[in-house]
């Protein structure tokens, strides 16, 4: 089977391509309005940039002929906490992505309780296992669709006790749900560990 993405509208393409990079860390991400809002919402285009410092990067759409809420709310305030939730958060993770005026806090309507942050202003979730807080460091526009990709630099990491075992995160002990094509999320199966194979380095003689 071959498919011309040029025969194809973005939305079609969207169905393919989510379908097809799978499974997705899901980014969990809190920001502030302008007036005080508290939005939250989920984006599975989402990695990690730079080590040092620490960066991420999620790349967030456009609702008709506006950007999403989150991508304002950054721009605006330069501030934003990204979650990774987990198992029993999976429920709210999904209804989060509802489509909201700007004036709704998704946060409030799904009665999530949430902490101040160290950092920065916007809040971060309590229940979630892990939360970045963020400043915007850069956006780049793709594409005829203009999906923006938002470029943070993580000031502070926030992680459940037990989570972490000399310097790693125990991949078990979070949980994290995954992203795959349409409404379906997915969870970790077996996690197979591999070790470095080390050759004896070739004579130069």
């Amino acid at each position: 089977m071959q498919i011309d993405p040029a025969d194809l509208g973005a939305e079609r393409i969207y169905r393919l391509m989510t379908g097809i990079v799978v499974p997705r860390p899901i980014a969990w991400v809190t920001s502030l309005s302008r007036s005080g809002v508290l939005n939250l919402a989920p984006f599975s285009a989402f990695t990690f940039v730079s080590q040092k410092p620490p960066m991420l990067a999620i790349s967030v759409g456009r609702k008709g002929a506006d950007y999403k809420d989150t991508a304002h709310n950054i721009l605006d305030t330069e501030e934003y906490v990204i979650h990774i939730a987990d198992t029993p958060l999976m429920n709210a993770v999904h209804d989060s992505s509802v489509e909201h005026p700007p004036e709704v806090s998704e946060v409030a309507e799904l009665g999530l309780e949430t902490h101040p942050s160290e950092r920065i202003k916007v809040p971060r979730l309590t229940a979630a296992p892990v939360a970045m807080e963020c400043r915007f460091r850069q956006c780049l526009e793709f594409g005829e669709a203009r999906s923006r990709l938002i470029v943070g630099e993580v000031v502070m990491f926030h992680l459940r006790d037990g989570l972490v075992n000399n310097g790693k995160v125990e991949t078990e002990a979070l949980d994290p749900i995954a992203r795959i094509g349409g409404p379906r999320y997915a969870r970790l199966g077996e996690i197979v560990t591999l070790h470095a194979v080390f050759q004896t380095p070739k004579s130069t003689d």
